[in-house]
């Protein structure tokens, strides 16, 4: 099967094409600033993702089977001051990879967020509506619309922790959301420092982490088998941020009493709206993909088993 992908290099894409090259799949990924080699397993192509013509040669040369849109423009300052990139590196950017997939005959994933609810949706399962109060979160909606309107699927993943593939060294830091958090808990506790949970009414405290590897073979089975609709890609707890580090610490055997609690840096505070408690289910998702919802220890010591078996210190 051919795999054709935006974003292979970031996080989630990078734990997707690993698991399509593991399942002896095809694969493409469009790239921007990662340096393309003759080494890689798969092929990277230079696509400028706003280009609708260069989006469609693209998919039209590789003839996938599935095209999962991963990619996003990571830049919350620039969503607010360029609104135009915005609109156009999320929802035509989804336009123009969903209608080359369909003029291909191939399936179409989108790759979503659970920050497309408001925060006081606790639970939000596949039907839940959105609400977003964020313009990150609106151009995820718009996005997740033109995808449905084209046939296409949805995957929203939340709170995602694990391995990046593609980076030697990602960020491990903790941020407003619930993304590496787990890493910057394993990595600041394991090198004997405090770590400090930050609490605020106005950042992501309450979350349902999952696994990127996990949510990658979902991802590849929901375009697999070409389903369509929404699907929550996610563990089966709702946690809130310091039950979390404290959890992780006993899965990785490290002193849990080096955590505290604070406040969130300044400097990391965007000015916009942040969702409260972005915890998700997935009815749909089980049944559908007939998937069991890992539990949240299990989640931690699979992580924990792929950073020993990666060497990660």
């Amino acid at each position: 099967m051919r795999v054709w992908l935006t974003g292979g290099t970031g996080f989630v894409g990078s734990n997707i094409v690993r698991a399509a090259l593991a399942h002896g799949h095809d694969v493409t990924t469009t790239v921007h600033s990662f340096p393309s080699s003759d080494a890689l397993a798969y092929a990277t192509e230079r696509v400028d993702m706003v280009d609708d013509d260069a989006v469609r040669a693209s998919i039209a040369r590789s003839q996938p089977d599935v095209v999962i849109h991963c990619a996003i423009l990571n830049d919350f300052g620039r969503l607010y001051s360029d609104r135009r990139a915005g609109w156009d590196a999320y929802v035509n950017s989804t336009r123009s990879a969903a209608s080359a997939a369909r003029d291909a005959g191939a399936a179409f994933v989108l790759v979503s967020t659970d920050w497309v609810f408001d925060g006081t949706q606790a639970n939000a399962d596949e039907t839940t509506p959105p609400n977003p109060i964020n313009l990150y979160g609106v151009l995820k909606v718009a996005s997740e619309m033109v995808a449905l309107e084209h046939g296409g699927a949805v995957a929203r993943v939340s709170g995602v922790n694990g391995l990046h593939y593609a980076r030697n060294d990602p960020p491990r830091q903790q941020d407003l959301g619930f993304g590496y958090f787990v890493a910057a808990v394993v990595d600041a506790v394991g090198r004997g420092d405090t770590f400090t949970v930050w609490e605020a009414d106005d950042i992501n405290m309450v979350a349902t982490p999952s696994l990127a590897s996990e949510c990658a073979e979902l991802i590849l089975q929901i375009g697999e088998e070409r389903h369509t609709g929404v699907f929550h890609c996610c563990g089966a707890e709702a946690v809130g941020r310091f039950e979390l580090a404290r959890i992780a610490c006993r899965v990785f055997e490290l002193d849990e009493s080096r955590l505290r609690t604070g406040p969130p840096d300044p400097t990391s505070m965007p000015g916009v709206p942040i969702p409260y408690d972005t915890s998700i289910s997935l009815p749909r998702t089980a049944a559908v993909l007939r998937h069991r919802p890992s539990p949240l220890i299990e989640l931690l010591a699979r992580f924990r088993a792929e950073r020993d078996r990666a060497g990660v210190p």
